[in-house]
Order: C-alpha cells, then structure tokens, then sequence
C-alpha cells in the first residue's frame, strides 16, 4: 500500500536500522547513555539553546513544557486548531490544570495583534494568561508556515507582557527547508521549542524538548513523573542523530511531491477547496459523488491510503517513504477517477 495518512508512518531506512544498531548505549535516567546525551546536546547546539531532553514522543515535550511554564488556574493562548488543544487528550488541563483560550487563526497561524488582543487584564475573575503556545507548521493549517518576521512580532509582545513563548515544532524541519530559515532563528525566539524526531525526518520513535538549563532541568523531573523516564533509549537517539545528519535536506523531495498531487486535484471537478501547500501535508475538500470517507475508499480500492479528518476534507501527506513512483501511480489513479 501506498501510505499517505500521516508522516509517522514512516520505517527506518537500512542505513538507520544500522546506525541504531551499532550504537553504543546505557541507562539514561542516571544520565549515562551516550548517544541520548549526544543527541541531546547536537540538538541544543543546532538551535543555540543551552540544553535539551530526549521524550517518547510530541505530546509528551509539549505537556511538559506547558506544565513547566504554567501554575494550576493559568491560561493557555493558542490556535483553536493547534496539536497541543486538539490532539494531546486533553493534558492541558489533565497535567497543568491550565485552562486554554482558543484564537481562530490564518490555517493554524496566529499574530502578535491576536495575542495582545487576548491577553487576560490583572483581574482576580480572570485567568491569569502566562503561556502562548504555537505550532510550525500547522497540521490542520496544511502545512502551513510562520514568517519569522510575525514569530519575532509575538516574542516581543509576549515579551511586553511577561509571557513564556513555546513551539510546537512537530514539523519544524519542514518550515525551515520550505522557508529557507535556521535553526538558531527559532532558538533567538522560543523559550522551549519541541522538535519531533518521528514525523518528517523519519525516525521510529521520540521529541526532543528544548530550553535554558534550569528549564530542562525542571522538565526532566516532570518526565519522570509522566513515566517517560527511558533506560537504554539510546537505540532510538542514535535514529534521530542519524536523521539529523541525512534527513533535513532531503525534505525538499516531499514538499515537491505533495505540490505534485494538489495541481492534479485541482483539475478534478469533484474536489474543491484545497489548502495552499506549502510543504508536505495536502488537505482538500470533495463533493458529489465523493464523501471524504468514500473517496478515501476509493484510494484504498487502488493500493492507496489517505486520511478523512471531516466529512468532506481529505489529508494527505508525503514522507520518506514515499517514492517518486509511488507519486506516479497516484497521480494516474487520480485522474482517472
């Protein structure tokens, strides 16, 4: 089957596999596994942040992000569609007792005018607003970008008014190929920063947290207390440092190949709507005679898996394991329907 449902459908490639194979490992909640402690610190380095924690997975460096910078009765701002509100099984409030104000974006981007818009007043009625929590790109935006310009526009204004500043970069190394930026641009920015391993750069399991050292010191007594304490783990960081090495540049081929198929949905009468792509996540409505649900079975019919995620909107999206054949096949059974 070709699988278009989501980048973390991805398998490690055999250069990985023997990478993870030969590497050397220990126990990493007593701090001696090598290659968690590498990938922690490459990672931090790459960023210009002082240090980082290696986590299971996204949902897990976002909740204990939030839980680091918040106290139980704060306010959360972020996108109504963001991965921290509408996909994380409701840890804000679970894990921080933070509750959430929700801003209705451009696909899943929020501006500084927005934020200073939200801010709760010194109110004893009110919340107290202390995090504002963005995603790079958006998932449900498709793959949409911030501009560093507007990200640099919120940090002053969080600045202005004593907030922390996280990123949910799940897809960050998507952004910053699609827009030719660097890391150390977003570490200038963000108080934390997540960065998925497991998701665009192909790795089979893990998210990296980034911030100050007392911040990841904090973060990793609450990855403890999550459960997310790992023992010989290195196994799996010796994957993200490997795609750190070889998988960032090669992001261009996916936000081709997803371009490639939203110019062929286009020419379908029976699809509308679609996203502008900017780089590996197509999301595109259909109508009569398709429901999303019936179009995307239709795709399975054809050895070919999409993702309804609402009644009419279809998602796809390209990843490592992807071939330029498997875009091929697509395209053809695409115009055929």
């Amino acid at each position: 089957m070709i699988d278009f449902r989501s980048d973390t459908m991805t398998r490690p490639t055999a250069a990985m596999k023997l990478a993870m194979f030969e590497t050397a490992v220990g126990d990493d909640v007593f701090g001696e596994d090598p290659a968690i402690n590498e990938l922690e610190r490459r990672s931090a380095e790459m960023f210009g942040m002082q240090a980082a924690l290696f986590c299971p997975s996204g949902t897990m460096t976002n909740q204990i992000a939030i839980k680091c910078h918040t106290q139980p009765g704060d306010e959360v701002i972020c996108d109504v569609s963001s991965h921290i509100y509408q996909y994380e099984g409701g840890g804000i409030s679970f894990n921080s007792g933070a509750s959430v104000k929700l801003l209705t974006g451009d696909r899943g981007r929020i501006t500084a005018r927005q934020v200073e818009e939200n801010i709760n007043a010194d109110d004893v009625h009110k919340a107290r607003t202390s995090l504002v929590s963005l995603e790079n790109t958006s998932n449900r935006g498709g793959g949409s970008c911030y501009e560093l310009e507007e990200l640099q526009q919120i940090r002053t204004s969080c600045a202005k008014h004593n907030l922390i500043l996280h990123l949910d970069g799940a897809r960050l190394f998507n952004a910053m190929v699609a827009k030719q930026q660097q890391p150390s641009d977003y570490g200038k920015i963000f108080h934390s920063i997540s960065i998925c391993l497991s998701k665009s750069l192909g790795c089979p399991v893990g998210s990296v947290l980034l911030g100050e050292k007392d911040f990841i010191k904090k973060a990793r007594r609450i990855r403890k207390v999550f459960g997310g304490g790992m023992r010989q783990a290195g196994y799996l960081a010796a994957a993200g440092i490997y795609a750190l090495d070889h998988h960032i540049k090669r992001l261009e081929e996916d936000h081709e190949h997803a371009m490639q198929l939203s110019e062929v949905l286009m020419q379908k009468d029976f699809v509308y709507d679609i996203l502008p792509v900017q780089t590996n996540i197509i999301i595109f409505s259909v109508k009569d005679p398709y429901t999303s649900k019936s179009f995307v079975e239709k795709l399975k019919q054809n050895g070919i898996l999409g993702y309804s995620i609402s009644p009419v909107q279809v998602r796809l999206v390209t990843h490592l394991d992807i071939s330029p054949s498997m875009v091929d096949k697509t395209i053809h059974t695409i115009q055929n329907l």
